[in-house]
């Protein structure tokens, strides 16, 4: 196993070495060793388990003259043997707690505002992303009436989410005509993915429109296109412009060709959506087959729910990022939205009170926040 033929001594010096080369960025000497608490070995002792150290592949000396930093297996080594655990203040965990709260019950909102407190409390790139999703589907239509040209079509998505869509009719229609759409949508389209809506669906929807059927063409476009844009994953970044802090990223070429890597987003996207684990993943350098980011780490874990993953939380950052802090506050956040999503029933995340409910009036029946224009 990695690491069993370590000596405590060796562990010590290596867990003192990662730390201070994560703490100030430089290469790490037998001196400056010999003053941090616990080290009582004298200097000469000290280079010599460096040197052995590097000879067993845990530190690289990146001149030779100078001191020592940590390769990528010692690295490994101090994540998953080496690393103590981070706590979080209570004062911490309750601001947390209270962004999160503060923002819009939809996932996607939820999950942003999470990467931006893991980006202001680690002082790395933040990632929210919602994984791609087979089999995506609509279980229930609704409406929002707003007047006889303008209504709001509510979709509350098999993921838990709401999409409303803002739709401008080219014919002045009454709200008996929008309820007998809904109803049709929701008799024809729930439960079906988008590679599942052909002609026979459409045909189905215009046979109960009757006269109205010229309706169902724009509206099928509004349903398969918001279908799809749930289903295709989204990935989003807090704080890129951290990354120039630091001088692993002093090189231009390696950090354009990051930054166009993250500003794709289909290869992070695939790697972080193929994850099958619920635990904190933590690959780091070439660990990850993005081939950009043999000078970075990235750690990162789902959100689940139901069995089901919701969201990944993330923090990209050098490969001397302070793992501790950056796995306590990953492992924080995800249990946090975990608990504001199960404090949530739906179809109640977003959703507008129904047209016709007591008060409700075409004044007050506004779009969504997401709401998109669509003519017939």
């Amino acid at each position: 196993m990695l690491g069993q033929e370590l000596s405590d001594r060796k562990k010590l010096i290596l867990k003192s070495i990662i730390e201070s080369h994560i703490e100030c960025g430089e290469p790490v000497g037998s001196k400056s060793l010999m003053q941090l608490p616990g080290i009582n070995c004298s200097s000469a002792t000290i280079r010599n388990e460096m040197a052995e150290l590097e000879e067993m592949g845990y530190l690289e000396q990146p001149h030779t003259s100078a001191g020592r930093v940590p390769s990528q297996l010692g690295y490994r080594f101090y994540v998953d043997q080496l690393i103590e655990h981070y706590r979080m203040t209570s004062g911490e965990i309750n601001q947390i707690n209270r962004i999160l709260a503060s923002k819009s019950a939809e996932l996607d909102q939820i999950l942003l505002s999470a990467s931006r407190i893991a980006s202001a409390m680690t002082n790395y790139t933040g990632i929210a992303l919602q994984p791609k999703h087979s089999e995506v589907t609509v279980t229930r239509f609704e409406s929002a009436f707003i007047d006889e040209r303008n209504f709001v079509l509510i979709m509350i998505m098999s993921l838990g989410r709401v999409a409303s869509k803002h739709i401008r009719l080219s014919e002045p229609r009454g709200q008996e005509t929008i309820n007998r759409l809904v109803a049709a949508l929701n008799a024809n389209l729930t439960g079906v993915t988008a590679d599942r809506i052909n002609l026979p669906v459409m045909v189905e929807l215009e046979n109960a429109m009757g006269s109205d059927s010229q309706m169902i063409g724009p509206i099928m476009k509004t349903v398969y296109a918001t279908l799809n844009e749930y289903d295709g994953g989204q990935l989003q970044y807090s704080g890129i412009n951290r990354l120039l802090q630091y001088s692993d990223y002093d090189d231009p070429d390696e950090l354009s060709g990051l930054l166009g890597t993250l500003e794709q987003k289909d290869e992070i996207l695939k790697l972080v959506s193929d994850t099958k684990s619920d635990e904190v993943s933590v690959l780091i350098g070439s660990e990850s087959p993005v081939k950009v980011m043999e000078n970075s780490s990235l750690v990162f874990k789902p959100v689940m729910k139901d069995g089901r993953v919701l969201g990944v939380i993330g923090v990209l950052g050098p490969r001397r990022m302070d793992y501790a802090k950056v796995l306590e506050t990953i492992e924080q956040l995800c249990g946090s939205v975990s608990e504001l999503m199960d404090s949530i029933q739906p179809p109640g995340m977003g959703l507008p009170e129904p047209a016709d409910a007591p008060g409700r009036t075409p004044e007050t029946a506004g779009p969504g926040p997401d709401e998109r224009q669509t003519r017939e």
